[in-house]
């Protein structure tokens, strides 16, 4: 009913409440400060303390909820307590309108405020609630300046390329710019594995499985280890609101066209498998029909034989492990010839101008960055603005498509001249082995012929040609 008046909770049961905004050393060492400052302010007064709420690490002004602070104003409604206790009023609100809740619920209940540091609120009187939200009004001012000024110290930051700060980044010590040799040589490897064909989620598993983790120390999963190794940071370029915002003063791990040529990898659609397209087997999807051009498929017969058979008119149709077993003979034998490095390391005519597109790259972002100058000095208005940063973005857009088809990984470069060119085939993982077998040859299957071959094999090895795409 409007204008209802509730009974009076007990003065003398209080309940304490704190809140820590940025818990920095984790231990909750702020919030046993305030409770231990509120319980010294209960006894002086001789209240008792029914129960302690605390939120740790959570921000009044961010609006997100905090459990303890609903949970202390359900038990005001209840009339558990009469007073409440707290540091000060701004570890209670921060905003006005959970201001004006907190009044809605102690007003009629007549339920006393009392701070360490800002004393007695009596929100029973109109003084009482005006200086609340005055209290109010003053702690919300406070932080919208400190929000202001961190806001300015970040991109005075980002003009300097300098680190920004937030969470340790993985390769980096907590400053964001000493590198951590060990994670540095993880985040090239990886570059490296996924650039010539690896897998991500192959590449985390073999991560965890060396006892790497993240810089959280958490486990690796795919998700996890593509959004690192997509970061600007990697390549020694800053961040600053979802955006490259020019060269950062720390070294890099890669250089910037590996970086891209990456991001580009990792950016492909048909990386991403759906459970139904991952590939199991070594000639799905590469192998091709030579009757019909298509790429062959595998399936399992009902006498839980493996096949290979042509994707589209069941052209074809071989024994998938002896199929595999003359490709992965004939690739390795290949490798292991005398002209094995000419052939398959010959560098081809560089088709990217790589320092041509990284000036064209500075130049886009060097004018962008005085269009955005002149704007802020009202040099030139907001359709002269729009006007000519779209040219300068096409202009930045391009350079960076340049860089992304820059650097081109071999996936048998590291077969090439091995001790043990058979184990080390066998270490590669399934992706990796995929990639190897399409860098270096098409395999063409043709119907085989029926009947024993001399020798007593009934293996027809002329019903599968080996185009080498070196040659």
């Amino acid at each position: 009913m409007v204008g209802m008046r509730h009974d009076p909770s007990d003065p003398q049961l209080a309940c304490i409440y704190c809140r820590m905004s940025e818990d920095r050393e984790g231990g909750g060492l702020g919030i046993d400060r305030q409770r231990e400052d509120c319980e010294a302010l209960a006894a002086q007064l001789g209240l008792t303390v029914v129960r302690i709420y605390a939120d740790n690490d959570l921000s009044a002004y961010s609006g997100k909820p905090r459990p303890e602070y609903q949970a202390m104003l359900t038990g005001l409604r209840n009339g558990l307590y009469g007073t409440v206790i707290s540091w000060h009023t701004d570890r209670l609100h921060r905003s006005p309108r959970e201001l004006e809740e907190y009044i809605d619920v102690c007003e009629p209940r007549q339920v006393q405020t009392r701070t360490v540091k800002a004393g007695h609120l009596d929100l029973t009187t109109a003084t009482g609630r005006m200086i609340a939200r005055q209290l109010g009004v003053q702690a919300r001012y406070e932080v919208e300046r400190l929000i202001e000024r961190q806001r300015r110290a970040r991109e005075q930051k980002v003009q300097r390329g300098e680190y920004c700060g937030g969470p340790r980044p993985y390769g980096w010590e907590p400053d964001g710019v000493t590198p951590v040799p060990e994670e540095i040589d993880v985040i090239r490897e990886a570059t490296e594995t996924v650039l010539a064909g690896g897998s991500i989620r192959a590449l985390a598993a073999d991560l965890n499985a060396r006892g790497l983790h993240t810089s959280t120390g958490a486990q690796w999963d795919g998700g996890t280890l593509s959004r690192m190794l997509r970061r600007p940071r990697n390549a020694g370029i800053l961040q600053h609101r979802g955006e490259e915002a020019g060269q950062a003063t720390w070294e890099a791990a890669i250089d910037e066209p590996t970086w891209r040529s990456l991001r580009a990898v990792l950016d492909d659609p048909s990386r991403i498998p759906g459970a139904s397209n991952v590939r199991k087997h070594l000639g799905s999807g590469l192998y091709v029909c030579g009757v019909c051009g298509k790429t062959l498929t595998s399936f399992q017969t009902s006498g839980r034989l493996r096949k290979y058979k042509c994707r589209k008119n069941n052209c074809v149709l071989r024994d998938l492990e002896l199929l595999d077993k003359w490709v992965v003979w004939s690739l390795l034998g290949r490798l292991k010839e005398p002209d094995a490095a000419e052939l398959f390391t010959r560098r081809e005519d560089d088709r990217v101008d790589v320092q041509g597109a990284q000036d064209e790259l500075k130049a886009a972002r060097e004018n962008l960055d005085e269009l955005a100058a002149a704007f802020g000095a009202g040099e030139i208005d907001m359709q002269e603005w729009r006007v000519a940063r779209a040219g300068a973005r096409v202009r930045k857009e391009r350079a960076e498509a340049v860089l992304a088809s820059a650097v081109v990984a071999n996936p048998v470069a590291e077969l090439i001249g091995a001790d043990d060119i058979e184990a080390r085939w066998h270490g590669l993982g399934l992706s990796r082995q995929r990639a190897a077998i399409d860098w270096a040859m098409t395999v063409r299957v043709l119907p085989a012929k029926v009947g024993r071959r001399p020798g007593g094999s009934y293996w027809d090895r002329d019903a599968v040609r080996i185009e080498w795409k070196r040659a």
